[in-house]
């Protein structure tokens, strides 16, 4: 599928900020003890051992995100807002089960506002078989 340099920058600054996060992830797990005893997944906070052996499953999300967006793999799309949704779900079950969580308000929004960005990646997508290059005259 031919891309238009705009929406060749732009898979292209996806793939920086996912590699990115990869790097602040992976320090901030390494060297801070507060936060590398906790982890959440599904909602539901992992502390001591379990956060610190599940910290990597975060690292290689976010880098197979890097990864595909970089190779301008079709799926990194669907595969992105996929993660997104599911980290909607999860803040709306953790501000229901974490005692640091809000209550229903707080997920409520959460999982609109970060799901927002979901339909955000659903929308951005490139169609399969339509060339997201400029019209060239016929």
């Amino acid at each position: 599928m031919n891309e238009s340099p705009r929406a060749a920058r732009g898979r292209q600054a996806i793939a920086a900020l996912c590699a990115a996060t990869v790097v602040f992830l992976a320090a901030r797990d390494l060297w801070l003890p507060d936060v590398r005893d906790v982890e959440v997944w599904f909602g539901v906070e992992l502390h001591g051992l379990a956060a610190r052996v599940t910290a990597p499953l975060h690292w290689a999300i976010f880098a197979s995100l890097a990864w595909a967006f970089g190779r301008g793999k079709p799926w990194a799309w669907n595969a992105a807002a996929a993660y997104v949704f599911y980290v909607a779900a999860s803040h709306g079950v953790w501000n229901q089960l974490s005692p640091r969580g809000g209550g229903w308000w707080a997920a409520l929004w959460q999982a609109a506002a970060i799901s927002s960005l979901g339909v955000a990646a659903l929308l951005l997508r490139p169609r399969g078989g339509v060339s997201a290059s400029p019209s060239s005259p016929r």
